[in-house]
């Protein structure tokens, strides 16, 4: 049985997005970014889903991602 989370803390959405910690909770606070959740008495997470589509909402870039970014190829020596 393969089971998918429902939420995610905040360390794994900024890790999924490939942003900081420090930029989802900028995104949050200027309401360009989904609200956690409130699981229980002191712990918050956001849901998959509403991540998901946040992601799949952002726009389309004509920029690629530049050399150092890990990503498009380039002369990346692994």
């Amino acid at each position: 049985m393969n089971i998918r989370p429902l939420f995610l803390d905040k360390a794994s959405v900024a890790a999924m997005l490939t942003l900081s910690e420090t930029t989802v909770e900028r995104l949050v606070r200027e309401s360009k970014f989904p609200k956690p959740r409130v699981l229980s008495g002191r712990r918050v997470g956001w849901l998959l889903r509403e991540v998901e589509e946040w992601a799949e909402s952002r726009p389309v870039s004509d920029l690629l991602p530049p050399k150092n970014s890990g990503y498009g190829g380039g002369d990346v020596a692994r």
